[in-house]
């Protein structure tokens, strides 16, 4: 009888292959095509303003459509992933997005755009929490973190991306077109996942389909021995980790023992992520113009400092796996603090832009350990996609609500005070990290779910 341990031990062994770079293509691919229709509503929605179709209401009610799309999608997607499986729960969002994208490309009205708005955030908010958390049960323990961080690095691209496409198709052909190419990528995608996408066996032995999880695991085994002309040795199981950790397959256990302890962990995690992300790129360009920066020279300079996200990124995929979890994430929450102060302060353009740029540097090697990296690893397989989709639609909640207090600070009390309060709130999550943050570098899936 084979257990969640072999499983796992066996996946852990096995050297990097064309196996887990199809699983990486395919999800990879997945992110850049989500994150391509998310950043397009920005780009879309200026044109809409000039063609008379929306106004500033409707603009905020399409922006707050897609975050409650993605707030329902992160928690629904829990629970279709750890109950369906994961490759089920990834083709059904995949199609999901795919048709509602397709949709919108043809809305008679903004109501209509605003609904299919709704249902692509759907879609695009369980296809992120699924992809990465199902990534991290693929690739082994000890390159983890590493090649998590390059799956974060291709999706980031996505802003990019869609700014590049946007000015040409918005410009010369019609902003329809957008959500038809991202929804033709995402149908195409939905069509080779079929192949490149298979279950994880962590997630059948854990629902004792053991035939199917050794099946499964037997065909992974023999294509890369084939391809790599060596024969695999069987690890050395010492101890049925799994056996030392049963709980109930149910939601509540999230909230009981030592579950909640990585519960609030995770959400602390989360919070950090969204209330710094949130505060400082959304806002970067309104705080220049308030400080008196010209609106031209204001879009420039945010365009130069976001040079530092994938950058960020590149740069936390290379040395991730070399720093103790907890001590990573709490390490760059602090470097975040010092330097948002730092650079509200600065007074000259130099000034600003250098600081800033060091400060979407890190920040985004922040985003990418979050989301990516630490969230998917600390939950039980059983339970991977439902505490991955609650601590995630938890961060969106953040998300929606954030502006309003950022907008407030500004207003009354200037761009300093907010960066202060911000550095305030980070130095306390980071210290939560520390102290209560259960590490995970290098370690096993079962081990992680043991301890």
């Amino acid at each position: 009888m084979i257990n969640n341990d072999a499983i796992g031990a066996r996946l852990d062994r096995l050297p990097l292959a064309s196996f887990h770079f199809k699983i990486f293509g395919i999800i990879g691919m997945s992110l850049l095509a989500t994150g391509f229709l998310s950043y397009s509503g920005n780009v879309v929605l200026a044109k809409l303003v000039s063609n008379g179709w929306s106004n500033n209401y409707l603009n905020a009610t399409f922006t707050s459509a897609m975050m409650l799309g993605y707030f329902i999608g992160s928690l629904a997607g829990g629970f279709v992933g750890d109950c369906l499986g994961r490759r089920k729960a990834f083709r059904i969002n995949l199609l999901i997005v795919a048709l509602s994208a397709s949709a919108a490309a043809f809305a008679p009205d903004m109501l209509w755009l605003i609904f299919f708005r709704c249902l692509m955030g759907i879609g695009m908010g369980a296809l992120i929490m699924v992809g990465y958390a199902s990534f991290t049960e693929f690739i082994p323990a000890r390159i983890r973190g590493k090649w998590s961080a390059r799956l974060s690095f291709v999706g980031n691209w996505a802003p990019l991306l869609s700014a590049a496409i946007g000015v040409v198709v918005i410009t010369f052909l019609s902003w329809r077109l957008m959500f038809l190419l991202g929804g033709a990528a995402m149908l195409i995608l939905w069509v080779l996942s079929a192949n490149y996408f298979i279950e994880s066996p962590r997630w059948l032995t854990g629902k004792g389909k053991q035939d199917q999880a050794e099946a499964s695991l037997l065909a992974i085994e023999c294509g890369i021995e084939q391809e790599k002309k060596q024969v695999l040795e069987l690890p050395l199981v010492t101890a049925n980790l799994s056996a030392l950790k049963t709980a109930p397959d149910s939601f509540w256990m999230l909230f009981k023992g030592r579950m909640l302890r990585r519960t609030l962990v995770a959400i602390t995690v989360l919070i950090a992520m969204n209330i710094s992300l949130y505060t400082i790129t959304v806002w970067i360009p309104t705080i220049f113009v308030n400080s008196g920066i010209d609106v031209t020279q204001s879009i420039f300079m945010t365009a130069v400092i976001m040079i530092g996200a994938p950058a960020g990124i590149f740069v936390a995929a290379l040395i991730i796996d070399k720093f103790p979890r907890k001590w990573f994430g709490s390490s760059l929450l602090l470097i975040i603090a010092v330097l948002g102060y730092c650079y509200s302060i600065q007074q000259t353009d130099y000034g600003i832009i250098c600081y800033g740029l060091l400060m979407i540097f890190f920040l985004y090697m922040y985003v990418c350990f979050s989301s990516a990296v630490y969230i998917p690893e600390l939950w039980p397989t059983h339970m991977r996609l439902r505490g991955s989709g609650f601590v995630n639609s938890i961060g969106r909640i953040i998300a929606v609500f954030t502006p309003y207090g950022v907008a407030a600070l500004l207003t009354h009390y200037g761009s300093v005070t907010v960066f202060v309060v911000l550095g305030g709130l980070l130095v306390l999550c980071s210290m939560i990290i520390l102290v209560f943050g259960v590490e995970t570098r290098m370690v096993s899936l079962e081990e992680i779910a043991s301890l």
